[in-house]
């Protein structure tokens, strides 16, 4: 294989795994016209057409489709190598690439990438924002981070950070003008800010636990989203009750903008989880990610295989 061969390859599959001709490009380095030209060269040489273009989208062909699910698995062998290689150095380097929610990145992912890049200055993060739990193998990811309890079962998986809590939240203004509910079931009753998943864009039933009771409410109100900063802000204008995360608030309970309710009924739960595919040929760099992730922990858990051995 020429060397061309394998630029012209690799620039097809990070077309085609990212869907976008401009993020590809800055993935790869280049510019997205040099991208393009790379692509129809590719194209001519094999004589048919890899890639389908419309204005809003590009995905593979059939025959596009045909080489893709040949060519992933080749480049990941050709990474492995490559990454065996560089394990024989005194440090870790080369790419990790991690797949994660928003909140997982703002709030958990982020504090730690400042001292990890302290400690290996040679490991470039690609980290990508994804709120749709995207396969990370298919999308050829080293890690990706989720809640414990939506790991797949096949996965290996390292906690990352303590326990999260959810907690109802409204504006004093619109306390006054509506009252406060006294039990999950009373939220039928009021305006309610809702989110959706980001995966399938269903409304998400609000959970709650209290002991042995176990309770889910469907809400409704003037505004749904899959956006959290934007629930945030329609609570704070006083539209109506809303159901986030105790870190997403807090300044603004402490500061008397918001008031919590039905505070029994939301007890923490399992944080997020950084997860991979296999301990097996694992990068090094992904290596030392898992093992910053334990060390740093204020209890470092072990690894555990959320599946069957």
């Amino acid at each position: 294989m020429r060397g061309s061969d394998y630029a012209e390859l690799r620039a097809f599959a990070a077309v085609a795994e990212h869907g976008n001709f401009a993020r590809a490009a800055a993935r790869l380095g280049m510019s997205a016209s040099a991208l393009s030209q790379t692509i129809r060269t590719l194209e001519e040489r094999m004589g048919i057409r890899l890639l389908n273009r419309t204005t809003r989208s590009v995905a593979p062909s059939e025959a596009g489709q045909r080489l893709l699910s040949r060519l992933l698995p080749a480049l990941a062998d050709l990474d492995r190598a490559v990454a065996d290689v560089s394990a024989l150095r005194d440090r870790p380097a080369g790419l990790l690439r991690i797949n994660a929610p928003r909140v997982a990145i703002v709030h958990t992912l982020a504090p730690l990438i400042a001292p990890f890049n302290a400690v290996y200055p040679e490991i470039m993060m690609d980290i990508i924002v994804d709120d749709k739990l995207s396969d990370i193998v298919a999308g050829r990811f080293d890690a990706g981070i989720r809640l414990g309890e939506m790991v797949e079962k096949d996965m290996v998986s390292v906690k990352l950070g303590g326990e999260m809590r959810l907690v109802v939240i409204a504006s004093p203004d619109y306390i006054g003008r509506h009252g406060m509910p006294q039990t999950p079931r009373d939220l039928r009753d009021h305006s309610c800010v809702a989110s959706r998943w980001p995966t399938d864009g269903s409304l998400y039933h609000w959970e709650f636990e209290r002991g042995d009771e176990k309770l889910e409410v469907a809400v409704s109100g003037p505004l749904s989203t899959t956006d959290n900063d934007l629930m945030l802000r329609a609570v704070l204008d006083g539209i109506g009750i809303s159901y986030l995360f105790d870190h997403h608030v807090a300044e603004y309970l402490v500061a008397g903008r918001l008031v919590s309710m039905l505070d029994d009924w939301t007890p923490p739960f399992p944080g997020f989880h950084l997860y991979y595919p296999s301990r097996r040929q694992m990068p090094p760099p992904l290596r030392a990610f898992v093992d910053f992730v334990r060390s740093n922990s204020l209890r470092p858990p072990p690894e555990t295989q959320v599946g069957q051995e």
